[in-house]
């Protein structure tokens, strides 16, 4: 397998009460696990076997695109969280926040409220260019502002299996809880790459 699922750098049951671990075991575990299965598929013995994956995402459509950008863009989501990071931005990342949405408060309402208002399933993004210019985006399904041209460094993925276990229809409540474990370190880290 070319593709392979890396291992959470925290506990399972870590992420709770904001993520429980029946929703990690499930949305990580077994969702994750099938979008890699099938994208490893989907390349053998084809020009993408030895592409990288952004490059896969940037290029191609379909279900090749669904699975790679779907497990690009859970290792992502995951990968942004810690139980014990820290919980808000600092230095020129939090300039930029404040500068582009008035402050951080304002920034993280804005993203709930891309986050509740997308219709169906997909992700809401904030992305930097190449300039550091801070966009929020939405996304349908598998969408990922790799498309256009956007460094994502930060998601928050409003797929139902995301939040039903441990929230039912209640969406808002969870991108809300999300901020309780989101590491800004790993954001700023990020933005500065």
């Amino acid at each position: 397998m070319r593709f392979t699922q890396p291992r959470l750098p925290y506990a399972p049951d870590a992420l709770a009460p904001a993520i429980s671990q029946e929703t990690v075991d499930f949305h990580y575990g077994r969702h994750e696990a099938t979008y890699i299965a099938n994208l490893n598929k989907l390349v053998e013995d084809t020009e993408y076997a030895d592409m990288p994956l952004e490059d896969i995402i940037r290029t191609v459509d379909g279900a090749l695109f669904n699975n790679a950008s779907q497990t690009w863009n859970h290792i992502f989501y995951f990968f942004q969280f810690s139980p014990s990071g820290r919980r808000e931005p600092e230095g020129r990342l939090r300039e930029k926040i404040d500068e582009t949405f008035g402050s951080f408060d304002d920034f993280k309402k804005r993203m709930e409220e891309a986050g509740a208002s997308l219709f169906g399933s997909g992700w809401v993004w904030l992305s930097t260019d190449e300039d550091g210019k801070l966009f929020l985006t939405q996304g349908q399904n598998a969408d990922n502002p790799l498309r256009q041209g956007l460094k994502p460094i930060l998601t928050f993925d409003v797929w139902e299996h995301a939040y039903y276990l441990d929230y039912q229809n209640m969406r808002a409540s969870y991108l809300h809880a999300l901020w309780d474990i989101i590491d800004w370190d790993i954001i700023e880290r990020r933005y500065e790459a």
